[in-house]
């Protein structure tokens, strides 16, 4: 690939990077599952592959769709509202809770329950429209015909790296949450992060 070529790749990728890596609802619940090793490959390659479809769209065109009709996003908005206040909500009734949680998933969540949580807080979350599909799918296509989807393959790599980092890195913290303790710091982070994020979609309408 000649220098223009791989300008769009690496622009994808750090672009990608980027906004991924900020704390959210998506990377809370893939941290917590990564922390008891649980379900952690399928909920990376679910995550990975959202990504690279999202992304895939809004290069191809979807995002001048959605801008077209904002309705969507409206549904999105406070579908996605009240997924977050759920979930937040059991996330604060496990901080409450002073028994102990054990690393080893004997007190686990099934797959199917775990991929339907994974594919609520990627696509009932507005911001993943606005941010994946409208914002780098212009970006991409800012590269031209022969670079925007080097720009998508250098996006999907950093979704790639960063959900891999995140899910199995987060292992390295197990001895640490063998404690009840942090499992509660953790659940109570992770329920004011949800809570603060439907609130935020609320407000914002």
């Amino acid at each position: 690939m000649d220098s223009i070529m791989w300008t769009a790749y690496f622009t994808g990728l750090m672009s990608c990077l980027v906004l991924i890596a900020a704390i959210g609802t998506q990377n809370a619940f893939i941290l917590r599952q990564g922390i008891r090793g649980e379900h952690v490959l399928p909920l990376v390659a679910f995550c990975v592959t959202a990504d690279a479809i999202l992304i895939g769209a809004g290069i191809a065109g979807l995002g001048v769709v959605i801008e077209a009709w904002p309705q969507a996003l409206v549904v999105a908005t406070w579908a996605g509202a009240v997924f977050m206040f759920v979930y937040g909500g059991k996330a604060a009734l496990r901080a409450l809770n002073d028994s102990s949680m054990e690393v080893d998933g004997s007190q686990g969540t099934g797959l199917k329950a775990a991929l339907l949580a994974c594919a609520g807080f990627t696509f009932l979350n507005p911001h993943v429209y606005l941010d994946t599909v409208i914002l780098l799918g212009a970006l991409g296509n800012q590269a031209g015909e022969g670079g925007r989807w080097l720009f998508w393959l250098g996006a999907c790599t950093a979704s790639l790296t960063w959900f891999v980092l995140l899910g199995y890195g987060a292992r390295l913290l197990a001895p640490f949450f063998r404690r009840a303790f942090a499992w509660r710091v953790l659940d109570s982070f992770v329920a004011l992060t949800m809570i603060a994020m439907g609130i935020g979609l609320v407000a914002n309408r």
